[in-house]
């Protein structure tokens, strides 16, 4: 078996709350994948190269936060979306409110909405897992 058959599949959380990222880094660790993970606000102030993120850690899977102000959260996953290196990923969309992401940008996927409960957690796995086709 090759090495990267070996390696658990890695799962990218791209969010503003240290909460969130570290519940979902828990809940996708406890399913067998590996979580890295980077702040968007960091991002969002070009303090952090996005493109060269995804070349080192080369995620199959990126959950993206779509944070207030929503307009601009939403333009900046489009441009990263875009970019050559996130070519062939999935995207995985959370929120903390889901009908304004979806007024405002009549997304073309599901957004999951984070409103701290166990169960929105589980919604997210599980959505990763599906894109992971595991």
């Amino acid at each position: 078996m090759s090495a990267d058959k070996d390696r658990p599949p890695v799962v990218a959380v791209l969010n503003s709350n240290d909460d969130t990222v570290e519940m979902l880094r828990l809940m996708l660790e406890v399913e067998g994948m590996l979580a890295v993970s980077a702040h968007l606000d960091s991002i969002k102030r070009g303090e952090f190269d996005f493109g060269n993120f995804l070349r080192e850690h080369d995620p199959k899977v990126i959950i993206f936060d779509i944070a207030p102000p929503y307009d601009r959260t939403w333009m900046l996953f489009r441009h990263f979306r875009g970019i050559d290196a996130a070519k062939g990923r999935t995207f995985v969309l959370t929120t903390t409110n889901r009908d304004r992401v979806v007024e405002i940008a009549k997304p073309d996927q599901d957004v999951f909405e984070i409103v701290g409960k166990p169960y929105d957690m589980g919604l997210i796995v599980g959505a990763v897992k599906k894109a992971l086709d595991i």
